[in-house]
């Protein structure tokens, strides 16, 4: 083969260490970017922060109310893993640390010198259901062979407080060696289960719904003239009550409206899942990018200073960095990757800033007017208006936080899909949720508005969107249908 040599011109793109760093330095939240930040914090002693403190963050919930210093330091804090789910059968162990120490009032060994004491220990703290339900058979008369029975049944409730399985099989699961040791028999356990049903919660170690219902049921008042109907009804009608089927109701029950009604409101006040209010709190936090508030006139977009890292170079380093002239330290490359971060960090946050100016001015008749006023908006309007990508916008807008007198949005929420209305303008989605919901709120619970009649209301206002949709609408908003919604 004949070789030669040829030119050739080509284009591609190549994304540069300290451009790929600020492609991700953008999709982080704040929180995850603080934490990226301590990781370079750690690694390049060329970076510190300007105070060098811990920042500050303002941080709230995602319903937009504001925590308090000490909710910001427990959320900040790292939690203790729960305990395992497997059976404990060691009573003092399973009733937690120094349990009957403190119960018997010597508070543990050594609680008399400064030494042993462990500021945590007097952090409050919400008690699992395991361990109410241990406290609570520690004030019984009860043997420790009897409480450790007992104990096994608890251990196997789940985090409702239901039995999820059958006494056989707690039998079968208890080791043969601890079986031989209690000398334990299925019937033991038989009535261990029944002395857990009468421990607080109300409701707790259930099988199912119904008998769940029907252990609070049995603790009230039998006087009350609801309870036996309303006991009547968890027995035999309980799916019957869930599809609002009152008039079949009513036929097996042989009662009338009145009292189904009234037995229907104690139910409601019966708890489903009575161990659900033990354990962890589900609650999400969030720090808010940006806060918008009205000056004036108008809505003004600020950042959240409490929320951006301030860094700076160390200049002890850097100043031994130009004495030496590196001098194979390796400080000039940790040199160039502070710098890199710091502006990387100021860019991001500047970028925010213009993507919520733009959204704001947007939708100001939401900030005025709420979720009825939203203006139909997608990622290319403020792409275009800022000259940025749309994969730049879709990275500011996921995970990033704006903190409004109407609570607290992540950007993503002000985007989305419209439909047409007779007048040749647009309707955002979100305006049609909040129509729906207006409409639903506002109906006769007797004889509640259908997927259908909600459809031609809307249509009625310019607003054209089919059965399918207004169902799609509402289901998005968890509300139930219309054959849920009718009550007596």
């Amino acid at each position: 083969m004949k070789q030669s040599l040829q030119l050739k011109l080509s284009q591609s793109l190549t994304l540069t260490p300290q451009l790929q760093q600020s492609i991700k330095l953008l999709q982080l939240s704040t929180l995850d970017l603080n934490q990226e930040i301590e990781r370079f914090l750690q690694d390049n002693p060329m970076l510190e922060r300007e105070d060098d403190t811990e920042p500050d963050t303002y941080m709230v919930r995602e319903d937009g109310t504001p925590t308090a210093p000490a909710e910001q330091e427990a959320a900040s804090t790292e939690t203790p893993s729960e305990e395992s789910s497997q059976p404990d059968f060691d009573m003092d162990d399973s009733l937690g640390d120094n349990y009957w120490n403190e119960a018997s009032g010597s508070g543990g060994k050594n609680n008399d010198g400064d030494d042993e004491f462990d500021p945590q220990a007097n952090v409050a703290r919400i008690s699992t259901l395991r361990e109410y339900l241990l406290e609570q058979l520690g004030l019984l008369p009860l043997s420790f062979r009897d409480r450790a029975v007992a104990s096994l049944v608890i251990d196997a409730l789940d985090d409702d407080g239901y039995l999820g399985m059958s006494l056989a099989e707690i039998f079968e699961l208890v080791p043969a060696e601890l079986r031989a040791e209690l000398e334990l028999e299925l019937e033991e356990l038989q009535i261990a289960w029944q002395l857990v049903r009468q421990l607080e919660p109300c409701g707790v170690g259930a099988v199912d719904l119904k008998d769940c219902l029907s252990l609070q049921l049995r603790q009230l008042n039998r006087n009350e003239p609801a309870c036996e109907l309303a006991l009547a009804v968890v027995t035999n009608g309980l799916d019957l009550l869930a599809n609002k089927d009152y008039s079949k109701l009513k036929r097996t029950l042989k009662c009338d409206d009145e009292s189904l009604r009234a037995a229907q409101e104690l139910i409601k006040r019966l708890s489903p899942h009575p161990g659900a209010e033990f354990g962890d709190s589900d609650t999400r936090y969030v720090v808010a990018d940006v806060v918008v508030k009205k000056m004036k006139q108008s809505w003004t977009v600020q950042l959240n200073e409490a929320a951006m890292p301030k860094l700076k170079v160390n200049q002890l380093y850097a100043n031994i960095l130009r004495q030496q002239r590196d001098s194979g330290t390796g400080l000039s490359g940790q040199l160039q990757e502070a710098k890199w971060l710091i502006k990387n960090v100021q860019q991001r946050f500047e970028t925010i800033l213009r993507v919520a100016q733009a959204i704001v001015e947007k939708q100001q008749r939401f900030f005025e007017h709420g979720d009825v006023a939203m203006r139909p908006l997608v990622l290319r309007d403020i792409a275009e208006e800022l000259d940025l990508h749309e994969s730049t916008i879709s990275r500011v807008t996921t995970q990033k936080y704006m903190l409004t007198p109407r609570g607290i949005y992540e950007f993503k929420y002000f985007f989305g899909s419209h439909v047409d209305t007779d007048s040749g303008g647009e309707c955002s989605a979100i305006a049609i949720k909040a129509l729906i919901k207006q409409l639903i709120q506002n109906e006769d619970h007797k004889s509640p508005l259908s997927d259908s009649v909600i459809a031609e209301v809307l249509g009625k206002q310019g607003i054209n969107v089919a059965r399918r949709t207004v169902a799609k609408y509402r289901e998005a908003l968890h509300i139930p249908p219309v054959n849920q919604r009718k009550s007596l």
